[in-house]
């Protein structure tokens, strides 16, 4: 119950009759397999914080502040990197990263493959683990609201899309939202070990913008076309169907704001590294102004008597010749 992944069923092939295909649906019982895996990700994050993340900050000597945020990056890196390479194959057998209409089509999809449901529980329990590892972790008052945004983001649309059927949905837009994310703490773990590495977040900026596209137009498409012509729009929690108006409404509010609020993030974060660009930029002109210019001692030594003499010492005007 608690390792096991619960609720299988199995459908025989009636053509062949010897073939059967396996399918998983969800329950209460996930509860418990959600736990368990949620205390086994409390043990990986304890292990690479203490024989990976902390070796590499003995070296850095990164200050406190700095040494919080390579702890966050460190972490949510290797993570994103499983997920991504998880979630990407799970996506090479499926039809539906070809033919989008099959994200609708035939809803509710209430049977899912086995990797598609592990995937899921795994994914819940690892957002799930993070909430007690801010107190594990000591983070500081000033970033655990900032983690706390993003984390309930994360448990708040996962688990939506796993209760209410929308797993191919949220699979399709969750592998490239992962790669995106991906880049950008790797981006930043270069630039702790280096404040010269940043071409990473240049790439990352045109693949934030590009991802956030795609999500929105999968979601427009399937909240607003899809499932609004689709024919069997019941509501039945038995059966796991779910649309509704309603339901389809407030899925693609959520989608929309959360997508809001993350370009607010990021055009605010753009802005103040092009500030900090630019204040960096003006001391240095600064100093090759003060360069070019004679100090005072200078001015001084070269004026004698209100005439202005010249490096060797003698009065630019012309000496009068002596009479003979």
């Amino acid at each position: 119950m608690f390792i096991t992944v619960q609720y299988n069923v199995t459908y025989i092939n009636i053509d062949e009759g010897t073939e059967s295909i396996s399918f998983y649906e969800y329950g209460f019982k996930d509860l418990a397999t959600i736990f368990f895996y949620m205390l086994i990700a409390i043990i990986l994050h304890a292990v690479i914080q203490e024989y990976i993340l902390d070796k590499i900050n003995r070296r850095l000597h990164l200050s406190k502040t700095k040494h919080s945020k390579f702890n966050e990056s460190g972490q949510l890196a290797f993570f994103y990197l499983f997920s991504f390479i998880w979630g990407g194959s799970i996506l090479t057998g499926e039809k539906f990263t070809t033919d989008p209409t099959l994200l609708w089509e035939r809803y509710p999809h209430s049977h899912m493959f086995f990797q598609v449901k592990f995937f899921y529980i795994c994914q819940i329990a690892y957002w799930l683990h993070a909430l007690p590892e801010l107190y594990f972790q000591k983070v500081r008052k000033e970033d655990i609201a900032r983690q706390l945004y993003y984390i309930c983001l994360y448990i708040f649309h996962v688990t939506g899309a796993y209760i209410l059927n929308l797993h191919r949905l949220g699979l399709i837009l969750l592998v490239p939202h992962y790669l995106v994310e991906l880049l950008f703490h790797a981006s930043r773990l270069f630039y702790f070990s280096d404040e010269n590495k940043q071409k990473g977040f240049t790439l990352w900026a045109l693949l934030f913008v590009m991802a956030r596209l795609l999500t929105l137009t999968l979601s427009v498409l399937t909240f607003g076309f899809g499932l609004a012509r689709a024919e069997n729009q019941d509501f039945s929690v038995a059966n796991g169907n779910f649309n509704t108006l309603t339901v389809r409404i407030s899925c693609l509010a959520a989608i929309c704001l959360t997508q809001a609020w993350m370009m607010w993030k990021f055009i605010n974060f753009q802005l103040k590294k092009w500030r900090e660009h630019t204040q960096n930029q003006i001391p240095r002109k600064k100093v090759a102004n003060t360069k070019n210019k004679p100090s005072k001692k200078e001015c001084k030594a070269n004026t004698s008597n209100g005439t202005v003499k010249t490096e060797s010492g003698t009065s630019p005007r012309a000496r009068k010749a002596k009479a003979s």
